[in-house]
């Protein structure tokens, strides 16, 4: 598998505004929730991610790579990308869906990713209709220079779901956070 690694620049207006993003010097992890093995679903287009426990509602594109190798980043704040190189959510594999924790100095679609606790529920609706149920298993936050490329992106025997925005403390020179959050989930049963 090629590596790919996801890098969100930043507006300089998207500095944070609260102490809620925290910096870390090495990954933050969180409890671990095992969630029970799933059907998997047939491959269907997402649509539209919500995170009920953390207000979050939005509307999916697809995204690919750009020139770099890394995957691309919705062009907005209040949209959500699903990586398309990869399985489509609900499929066997890892599904990675990205968004910006804020832009232009406006909360982005992931603004409260960070707040998810292992045990809450995802739901992405897909193109043919149906919904594909994940469970948070954990949230780790990573220092971008030791990103957890295979861990994300590798191969699973089941159908997973990573979710990835920006956190931690704002570089204002890079105009970038200096970690990432990462959401790690399984299609529930």
């Amino acid at each position: 598998m090629a590596s790919i690694a996801v890098v969100v620049a930043a507006d300089p207006a998207d500095a944070p505004t609260t102490d809620s993003l925290r910096s870390a010097s090495a990954a933050t992890p969180q409890p671990v929730v095992e969630a029970p093995p799933a059907a998997v679903l047939q491959e269907s287009a997402p649509t539209r991610i919500t995170v009920p426990s953390a207000g979050i509602d939005a509307p999916m594109i697809g995204l690919g790579l750009q020139p770099d190798g890394s995957m691309e980043v919705p062009s907005d704040g209040p949209t959500s990308g699903w990586f398309t190189g990869g399985p489509t959510p609900g499929e066997i594999g890892p599904a990675v869906v990205a968004a910006h924790v804020n832009w232009r100095g406006e909360p982005g679609a992931f603004a409260a990713l960070e707040t998810v606790q292992p045990g809450a529920e995802i739901r992405v609706e897909r193109a043919d209709g149906s919904t594909a149920v994940f469970v948070v298993r954990r949230v780790t936050q990573y220092p971008k220079s030791v990103f957890p490329t295979d861990e994300v992106y590798g191969d699973l025997d089941h159908a997973g779901l990573r979710l990835i925005t920006c956190g931690g403390e704002f570089d204002g020179e890079a105009h970038s956070y200096r970690s990432n959050v990462v959401v790690f989930a399984d299609l529930r049963a």
